[in-house]
C-alpha cells in the first residue's frame, strides 16, 4: 500500500502478486467464494451516499461506468450491485477455463485507464463530453485532468490537496 500511496508501485509486480492464488482453484470454487464474500463482507460496507449518486447519475440519464486498477474478478459484483452497467478493469487472463495468475493486456492503472477508456469509447461510440469522474487516489490524477467534472471522494491527502488547488469537490461518502 506504501508504494501505491506514493504513486511508486510496479503495477505488474503487484498484480502478479495479488492474481497468483486466482490461478490454484477452480473458476466454480472462486465463484462461490467470492459470493460468500459479498454477502458476508461486501453487502454491508456498500456506501449509501456512492449509491445515490450512482441512482442520481442514472436518473439524469448518464452512462455509467466504473473504471478501476482493481482486477474484474474482484470488482464486477460490487459494481453490479451498484447497478453499474459498464466496467473496465485490469483483466485477469483465463485459458483452458482456468485463471493463470497473470493480468491480459494492460492494466487498468494510471494512463492505462485513459487506454481502457479510449478503447471503449472507440467501441460504444459513447463521449466523455460532460463527464464526470470520481477518485480517492492521487494516482487517478491523469483520468480526473481528462473530464469535465473531476470529484474527489474520501481521498488520500495528496489528492485532498490537489483538489484543493484547483477548485475540484471533495466529498466524504462514509
Amino acid at each position: 500500500f506504501d508504494q501505491y500511496a506514493l504513486g511508486k508501485l510496479d503495477i505488474n509486480e503487484y498484480l502478479e502478486f495479488c492474481l497468483a492464488p486466482l490461478s490454484q482453484h477452480s473458476l466454480a470454487t472462486l465463484n462461490e467464494w467470492h459470493q460468500q464474500f459479498m454477502l458476508s463482507k461486501i453487502d454491508s460496507i456498500l456506501l449509501p451516499k456512492a449509491q445515490a449518486v450512482v441512482d442520481a447519475h442514472r436518473d439524469k440519464g448518464d452512462t455509467l461506468l466504473v473504471i478501476t486498477a482493481t482486477n474484474r474478478f474482484v470488482t464486477a459484483p460490487i459494481v453490479a450491485k451498484y447497478g453499474i452497467d459498464h466496467l473496465l478493469a485490469t483483466e485477469p487472463e483465463i485459458k483452458d477455463g482456468q485463471y493463470t495468475g497473470k493480468v491480459a493486456g494492460e492494466p487498468c492503472f494510471q494512463s492505462g485507464k485513459i487506454a481502457h477508456l479510449n478503447l471503449w469509447l472507440a467501441k460504444t461510440g459513447e463521449s466523455i463530453e460532460g463527464a464526470s469522474f470520481y477518485s480517492d487516489s492521487h494516482n487517478d490524477l491523469p483520468m480526473l485532468e481528462l473530464v469535465d467534472y473531476p470529484v474527489v471522494v474520501n481521498a488520500d491527502e495528496q489528492l485532498i490537496q490537489v483538489a484543493a488547488d484547483r477548485g475540484w469537490p471533495n466529498l466524504d461518502w462514509h
